[in-house]
């Protein structure tokens, strides 16, 4: 209980401030876009960079904790698509309802909750979670998606693969990821920036978290449960159950030390981020389910973290 108090409330009370501030008509949801553009396109990228060039990669880059999380996520990914199809849904809807089984909200609700519960300390297996996250779930969730639509249009590999990198490229968490890794390479070989260039980098990146969770509650006022209550329940579980659970048996079999299980099992019991949202609306493919999934698994997720947490160690 404490657990759930101490560490859980505090992330979804400020989600919920978004949620109420829209609901109430206090805060006008072109409002809440423009909070979560600002979030997503600019202090959020800014965070990854900063994070990310300051990680140590050779001490944290644990082949075992994204080995454990990963599987668990594509497991779920494979059985969200398959069970999709089961139910008669289309390529495309199966596709990107498998996607949003895939996509943990790893960033805005995963970190706060690591770091509530654990301290500063324990965010390095977050951190290296999502230096590969946007980029390995989008290149592939993309690549999917681009080859199911391609079928009969006798397209090239070649130039199905290159539409997709090209999507993949383009989106800025990636990009502040990728700067990350490049501004990391350029501090191991000895160039320092000045301090000035990190204090506005600290400022920026301060502005991500409780911006993007705020807006987070405002956006998911939009998306109502209506119909689909198999897809939306198949999504919860996978993500909510599923997707942890193997992470936390591969773990333990693995032999993850604390604090990479901490990371691991907590990012994998994130529920689906709006990113899912985003990618079905860009293909225009089973949006209810995913909009719905979003705001569901979020809610619920209440609870299932707060067991998660007193399982682990």
């Amino acid at each position: 209980m404490s657990a759930l108090f101490n560490v859980v409330l505090p992330v979804f009370l400020v989600l919920g401030f978004g949620y109420v501030a829209v609901w109430r008509r206090l805060f006008s949801e072109s409002s809440v876009d423009g909070v979560m553009s600002f979030a997503q396109n600019f202090a959020v990228p800014v965070l990854l960079f900063q994070s990310i060039s300051q990680l140590d990669l050779q001490a944290e880059f644990n082949l075992s904790l994204l080995f454990a999380f990963y599987t668990g996520a594509f497991i779920s990914f494979i059985l969200g698509a398959m069970g999709a199809r089961w139910m008669g849904r289309p390529p495309e809807d199966c596709v990107a309802i498998g996607f949003v089984c895939l996509f943990s909200n790893s960033l805005l609700l995963g970190v706060p909750i690591t770091q509530s519960a654990y301290g500063n300390e324990a965010l390095a297996g977050n951190w290296t979670i999502i230096a590969v996250h946007s980029p390995v779930i989008y290149t592939f969730g993309i690549t999917v998606m681009e080859f199911t639509r391609s079928r009969g249009q006798d397209l090239s590999v070649g130039r199905v693969a290159l539409r997709a990198m090209k999507g993949v490229i383009r989106t800025p968490l990636v990009i502040g990821i990728l700067a990350g890794f490049i501004a990391n390479g350029l501090m191991q070989a000895g160039l320092e920036l000045p301090k000035g260039f990190w204090d506005a980098v600290g400022m920026m990146a301060r502005a991500g978290l409780p911006t993007a969770l705020f807006a987070l509650g405002g956006v998911l006022f939009r998306y109502r449960p209506e119909g689909d209550g198999r897809a939306i329940a198949m999504c919860c579980i996978l993500s909510l159950i599923v997707h942890p659970g193997v992470t936390f048996g591969l773990g333990s079999l693995l032999g993850l030390d604390t604090a990479s299980m901490r990371s691991a099992v907590v990012t994998g019991s994130m529920p689906p981020g709006v990113n899912a949202f985003l990618f079905a609306s860009i293909y225009s493919a089973g949006k209810r389910v995913a909009a719905s999934s979003v705001l569901v698994g979020t809610t619920l997720s209440v609870l299932t973290i707060s067991v998660w947490l007193a399982i682990l160690p």
